[in-house]
């Protein structure tokens, strides 16, 4: 279902105008549009992140308009990560597969496992050119770390490229993760297949992290309106339910306190917790058992 936008509000074509006039900045590839929005870049804006065009930041500032939580759910999803990630390697998990990882920012998978374990190697998988090109500034002279430029509707060439192969050992336990990326995939596109694909090349003892936005409990009109934002994009935006996103573990024991609004899941405080449907984003962990 899809809402109008009220007469006057900001929307990206809008805001857009004019950006055909912007200098691309040094550090963006040749090959990317910078006139058109990247949820990727949409996503570092929310997070206070500089690798972002003016169309991007247009498209996130019309999606705050609409849904004002927006900011709030980019940072309660990262902390989600953050937590989800400490939880694994105090478990013993050492390799991590984050697909759809995004630009980098603060916080990032492997700055958090090496910290609490130094031997933690990481893959990052990302379709976006800017976030695949800052990946490999930020991660060079990591040997333990690197990035691949690759679409999480292809899981059989994420397995099998030769810099996941060769960083990766798939018969130990691997650490997927999938964050803030669902809701940018339709069910067209099978995302409980690719699930399956990504869960038969786990060993026992590897684990599944997975969030996405929700529609439970939204107000209809909201819900329209980051609808309309997101057409402008390469992704259209995809919510789905607890009951949706929890299908998605199918294969894994769901590691308490199961699939949750993601500042639910093991908070370091109560406080942290309060009101966390505001956060918009679900989230859970689940076990490859064996």
């Amino acid at each position: 279902m899809r809402g109008r936008i009220p007469a006057g509000a900001v929307t990206p074509r809008t805001a857009c105008e004019g950006v055909r006039a912007l200098q691309r900045p040094d550090w963006a590839p040749e090959t990317i549009d910078v006139e058109r929005p990247s949820v990727a870049r949409m996503y570092d804006y929310y997070l206070g992140g500089s690798h972002n065009f003016a169309a991007d930041r247009a498209a996130a500032r019309a999606m705050v308009a609409a849904v004002p939580e927006a900011p709030l759910m980019a940072q309660a999803n990262r902390a989600f990560l953050r937590r989800a990630v400490q939880f694994l390697t105090t478990a013993g998990v050492r390799q991590f597969l984050d697909i759809g990882s995004g630009i980098p920012t603060v916080g990032n998978v492997h700055e958090i496992a090496q910290r609490h374990a130094p031997d933690s190697r990481v893959v990052y998988v990302d379709v976006d050119p800017v976030a695949v090109a800052h990946s490999r500034e930020i991660l060079a002279g990591d040997e333990r770390a690197t990035i691949v430029q690759e679409d999480f509707r292809h899981p059989e060439r994420i397995l099998a490229h030769p810099d996941v192969r060769a960083l990766l050992d798939f018969s130990q336990p691997v650490a997927v993760l999938v964050v803030a990326v669902l809701h940018f995939v339709a069910d067209d596109d099978r995302p409980a297949e690719v699930l399956r694909t990504l869960r038969a090349a786990l060993a026992p003892g590897s684990y599944l992290i997975l969030s996405q936005a929700s529609d439970d409990g939204r107000d209809e009109t909201q819900r329209a309106e980051a609808e309309e934002v997101y057409r402008r994009t390469d992704n259209p935006l995809w919510v789905r339910s607890r009951a949706e996103l929890t299908a998605f573990f199918d294969g894994f024991e769901l590691v308490e306190p199961g699939v949750v609004w993601v500042p639910q899941w093991r908070p370091e405080t109560p406080e942290s917790a309060e009101d966390a449907e505001r956060a918009v984003f679900l989230g859970g962990v689940g076990r490859l058992g064996g």
